[in-house]
């Protein structure tokens, strides 16, 4: 029996080795291809800080989406997150496309995508903004929706601390007023939703 048990321990250790060796082997063959493929454009995404500048504009789009989701608004977290980043890597793209493609920094002038964006969010916005009978409703969504954009884009072009320190101002803002408009004898009180 227990040759038995060492020959099987033996075969093991051999089929242990072989099959390690071979993941060693193919460890480093696929880290050289890894390198080799996408080396260059690491270097860029790093030269850029694209990882950092998303993570930000991510943290700053949650902040006011948390306030959004509190007061029960249609664009709440996940809206603003999405509308942050997609500002802020829109914004990057533009930025590294243009010194991929020319070589050299963006002219004076870099921000076409920025007035796309600027436009598109405007859309986005405007479909949340409801008339019914005497009352208007969504502007101060649509408002935030464009001013995340606004954040996004700073955070894209370079100025992360600028977009998260707005965001906070925004979001201790938005919360402020909000409880100050419902306490508040002088403003119209809202209905409540059917």
């Amino acid at each position: 029996m227990k040759a038995i048990l060492d020959l099987i321990v033996t075969a093991l250790s051999s089929l242990t080795g072989t099959v390690l060796g071979w993941l060693g082997e193919g460890t480093g063959v696929f880290l050289e291809w890894f390198w080799n493929t996408f080396g260059q454009e690491l270097e860029v995404v790093e030269q850029h800080a694209v990882f950092m500048k998303l993570f930000i504009a991510t943290l700053c789009g949650a902040m006011i989406g948390l306030e959004r989701e509190y007061a029960d608004k249609p664009a709440g977290l996940r809206t603003n997150i999405f509308i942050c980043a997609g500002s802020a890597l829109f914004t990057l793209a533009s930025i590294i496309a243009w010194e991929l493609l020319t070589g050299s920094s963006p002219p004076s002038d870099p921000m076409r995508v920025a007035a796309q964006i600027v436009t598109g969010v405007g859309f986005l916005g405007a479909g949340v903004i409801f008339k019914s009978e005497e009352r208007i409703t969504g502007m101060t969504t649509a408002a935030t929706i464009w001013f995340v954009a606004a954040i996004g884009m700073m955070i894209g072009i370079g100025f992360p601390l600028l977009g998260f320190l707005v965001s906070i101002a925004a979001t201790a803002l938005l919360f402020a007023l909000g409880r100050f408009e419902r306490i508040s004898p002088f403003l119209p009180k809202e209905d409540p939703p059917e």
